[in-house]
């Protein structure tokens, strides 16, 4: 009993902080977040925001974790748009790609900024507090959502394409992480400034990437069996 009181009073908090640093984070962007700034627009001292993140790298996952639900909820749409393995993981990339440079300082913070700790522990504590975003998902999104590690994530999604014969086991490591990297050096030029893309552009060109590396893993004769029309 006194557990369950401990998980609702650590909910309760998590939503003042996390309500804070979502308001935040509209106004000024998920740059200006800070420890004090978020504890004194949810009423209590930088010390207690401290008893429940570790550190400010630990606020600012959750907090940017508040933005995603655009994204979740568009890939079941997204993922029915294919008719075999392959296509249904381009087209949860086309997804991705869409949402992520749209909100590019956001999927940093989540993929990319050095959290300090086991970004797996951060994201299973999350939903265990906030259990309910995960209600109506298929077990297919939750396998997705649920793992942190990209590759790792999507490995074990185009597995299943080994049996449909359109890669080899062997390719499948390669092929994630080939197209992480390219996300990852393109969402690094873009938040660099290196190159002038726009948003949109950013998006269609790691697509575009993403689909030519995956395309030449799958055989030749096997080529003919994927369509993929992206609308980015």
């Amino acid at each position: 009993m006194d557990m369950n009181r401990k998980e609702i009073q650590k909910a309760r908090m998590w939503q003042y902080f996390l309500d804070a640093a979502t308001e935040v984070i509209k106004e000024e962007g998920i740059e200006k977040v800070t420890i004090r700034k978020i504890a004194a627009r949810a009423g209590y001292t930088s010390s207690t925001a401290y008893n429940y993140f570790t550190d400010l790298s630990h606020l600012k996952f959750f907090a940017a974790m508040r933005f995603t639900t655009d994204y979740i909820e568009e890939l079941p749409a997204y993922l029915e748009k294919g008719e075999n393995r392959i296509e249904k993981w381009l087209y949860s990339w086309e997804c991705f790609c869409k949402h992520t440079f749209n909100q590019p300082e956001i999927y940093a913070v989540i993929f990319m900024e050095n959290l300090g700790s086991v970004p797996e522990e951060f994201l299973s504590g999350y939903y265990q507090i906030y259990r309910h975003e995960l209600i109506g998902l298929s077990d297919e999104i939750k396998s997705i959502i649920m793992e942190h590690d990209f590759a790792k994530r999507s490995a074990l999604y185009i597995k299943s394409a080994v049996e449909e014969q359109l890669i080899k086991e062997e390719d499948i490591d390669l092929i994630a992480d080939t197209t992480l990297m390219i996300w990852k050096g393109m969402m690094n030029t873009f938040l660099n400034r290196r190159r002038n893309y726009t948003k949109e552009e950013a998006a269609r060109i790691t697509l575009h990437f993403v689909y030519e590396s995956a395309l030449k893993m799958i055989p030749i004769d096997k080529r003919e069996k994927i369509t993929f029309h992206p609308e980015l």
